[in-house]
């Protein structure tokens, strides 16, 4: 499992920018809370090889599926979500997840990872309060 700043990371796919070469569909892992974004592992070596090899090239736009073989399962089951599930549940999951280590963070006296955690939980809780304003009928954000 992908973790970051105390939170699962998400599997999903998004575009990224290496020098002035844009590369689509890379399995990437993405912190709902920080919004930090890292290329998955299990494909990091091919991403690096491609990214430098298109740069080189001077494409403009790769799409990383016409390169690389990504029939491996093993690419979301390291994943506790993933980008087709329903948002709402992805952040409960989240919040869920957090309290759990909360709980822990304050059984062990770990009082600095309880303030991070508490932190984490006010970010989650506002995603999903927007995610039910945005659900609300004639809400829009």
């Amino acid at each position: 499992m992908s973790f970051c700043c105390g939170a699962s990371m998400i599997g999903t796919k998004g575009t990224l920018k290496h020098y002035r070469t844009r590369i689509h569909n890379v399995p990437i892992l993405f912190c709902p809370v920080c919004h930090r974004v890292e290329v998955h592992y299990l494909v990091e070596n091919e991403y690096e090889i491609l990214a430098e090899y298109a740069h080189g090239d001077g494409a403009s736009e790769v799409d990383f599926q016409d390169y690389v073989d990504e029939s491996d399962k093993a690419l979301h089951e390291n994943c506790v979500n993933n980008e087709d599930e329903d948002p709402m549940q992805i952040v409960q999951s989240q919040i869920d997840m957090s309290l759990d280590l909360l709980t822990f963070a304050k059984e062990i006296g770990d009082q600095e990872w309880q303030q991070l955690l508490k932190k984490r939980l006010i970010m989650l809780s506002q995603r999903r309060h927007k995610l039910k304003l945005k659900r609300a009928p004639g809400g829009t954000i």
